[in-house]
């Protein structure tokens, strides 16, 4: 700042015009025409034209006609620091402000911006406000982003307010707005619990996806053992291997193959009292409902299984056709995943071998 005048309303220097918008000749800077008057009675010199070229509420505050005829002109900027008000000025002659004072002085400057309609400004502040958001200041800053109407810094302080809740709910500034503003309280509990309401959502649906997943891969690998084999368990009319290494997915490989293994000795089986032969059970018809080569197909019961779905096509489950879209879907989603010279292989033609039993 200029050193000020030692009178009873002290005015910026004109130099302090200069460094706010340069004029290619010294000499002919016009003499500016409206006084800028700051809550602390110091007057910033400015000119009509600028003001009113930078800000549409200047400029009708400017073409108002005076109550009083007076050859001066004055426009109060109440409120807010001198300092404020100065880099507000300085803004609309140079369109800069820097970091230094958006640190300081943001807060009033993001008023500023919005109550004279300058949104380049506005922008500026809101995002170096954001940056600057801090456990004991975020109430505050969220009851100026709603006077102000910055949407950006508003979902900003909200977030903060639903991370850190415990927190800010021990703030000065919680306090005084628990006892103030209750409007603002239940907007902020309601942004809260609809926050978490997402959370739990995204959780669901990330856990619902895992499971599709996994059965997408459940089929590759029944495939697998159907048609290759794996480590203990393959096709009956194949010799297994004297050594077979795991294949790249044996975590899943080997749960399943256990599966098997316990479905083809298990006595329960057909009374349905066993649930883990209930498991295989729904492995094979989900396979069944997924495949499309049902006639070269090796898995057991894929043709008997399709072919009971198309008998009891109308009674079939609305949830179980949902299952399996997913899993068809994740499936997909997986062979785009693989190589390209990958997907593009022939897959092998089979004879029908009928209903098949697993070799152990």
């Amino acid at each position: 700042m200029e050193e000020f005048h030692n009178t009873a309303f002290p005015t910026i220097s004109g130099d302090l015009m200069s460094d706010h918008f340069q004029f290619s000749d010294q000499d002919s800077l016009p003499k500016p025409d409206v006084e800028i008057l700051t809550s602390s009675g110091l007057r910033i010199p400015a000119h009509t034209g600028i003001l009113a070229l930078a800000s549409p509420v200047l400029e009708n505050v400017i073409e108002r006609p005076p109550k009083h005829r007076s050859s001066e002109k004055t426009i109060p900027i109440l409120g807010v620091p001198c300092e404020a008000v100065s880099a507000f000025i300085q803004f609309l002659y140079s369109s800069r402000c820097s970091e230094e004072e958006l640190e300081k002085y943001g807060i009033h400057l993001l008023a500023l911006s919005h109550v004279y309609l300058v949104p380049q400004l506005k922008h500026r502040c809101s995002k170096a406000v954001g940056q600057r958001l801090t456990i004991d200041n975020v109430v505050d800053v969220l009851q100026l982003a709603r006077l102000c109407d910055s949407p950006d810094l508003y979902l900003k302080c909200m977030r903060m307010l639903s991370s850190n809740f415990k927190a800010v709910e021990k703030t000065e500034g919680w306090k005084f707005m628990h006892e103030n503003d209750p409007f603002l309280e239940l907007e902020i509990l309601q942004f809260i619990d609809e926050d978490e309401s997402r959370k739990k959502r995204t959780r669901r649906h990330r856990e619902e996806q895992r499971l599709y997943m996994e059965l997408s891969e459940a089929m590759e690998c029944l495939e697998h053992i159907c048609t290759e084999g794996c480590t203990t368990v393959g096709p009956c009319d194949l010799e297994p291997s004297k050594k077979r290494d795991p294949c790249d997915k044996f975590s899943i490989c080997e749960g399943l193959q256990l599966l098997i293994k316990h479905f083809a000795i298990c006595k329960n089986r057909v009374n349905g009292k066993c649930t883990r032969c209930k498991r295989m059970w729904q492995l094979l018809r989900l396979h069944s409902s997924i495949c499309d080569q049902t006639d070269s197909c090796r898995v057991p019961l894929c043709r008997q299984f399709k072919l009971k779905m198309q008998l009891e096509k109308k009674g079939v489950e609305t949830l179980w056709r949902l299952l399996v879209k997913k899993v068809a879907s994740a499936r997909a989603m997986s062979s785009l995943s693989l190589p390209k010279r990958k997907r593009e292989e022939p897959r092998e033609t089979m004879h029908d071998h009928g209903i098949r039993n697993f070799r152990l």
